[in-house]
């Protein structure tokens, strides 16, 4: 019950401002879409959404943690979307970020979006790849020589 509020609560407070609420902000008082744009958003944030909630199932059930790296996983989470790629959950929530991007069709979410993808790139480059080395040495090697980091490798 422990892991699951840890979970809620990161998810509400930090993902939940990047992909909630500095949209709403950036896009003010625009109009939401509506007909195929509306539908393409709705689509995305489905998507978004379920890849986030799955992620975080597979750190709390398998890893026994949580997204916030002060409470990550004590396992090395190979499975489900991670079978695929290395950080589905950043695709996640840029999915989302991008789904607000189709509902407002403000040009600043999509200049958010890429700013966002930017900085997940830098701290996963930066933090933690390197820290994931450092805690599960060869374990992380070999997934890391076999899944990409962003898209799936089918050529590996």
């Amino acid at each position: 019950m422990v892991l699951l509020l840890k979970n809620l609560l990161f998810t509400f407070a930090v993902p939940g401002t990047v992909a909630v609420v500095i949209p709403h902000w950036i896009a003010g008082r625009a109009q939401a879409s509506s007909g195929r744009p509306l539908v393409l958003a709705l689509l995305l944030f489905a998507i978004g959404a379920a890849i986030y909630s799955w992620c975080v199932w597979d750190f709390a059930s398998y890893g026994r943690g949580t997204p916030a790296p002060i409470d990550a996983p004590k396992r090395l989470v190979v499975r489900g979307l991670y079978r695929w790629t290395r950080n589905p959950m950043y695709v996640g929530v840029l999915t989302v970020i991008l789904a607000w991007a189709v509902l407002f069709q403000v040009t600043g979410l999509v200049a958010y979006a890429a700013i966002v993808a930017t900085c997940f790139h830098l701290f996963i480059v930066l933090y933690e790849e390197p820290h994931l080395e450092r805690e599960f040495g060869e374990q992380y090697a070999e997934y890391r020589s076999h899944v990409g980091r962003w898209l799936p490798a089918f050529h590996r």
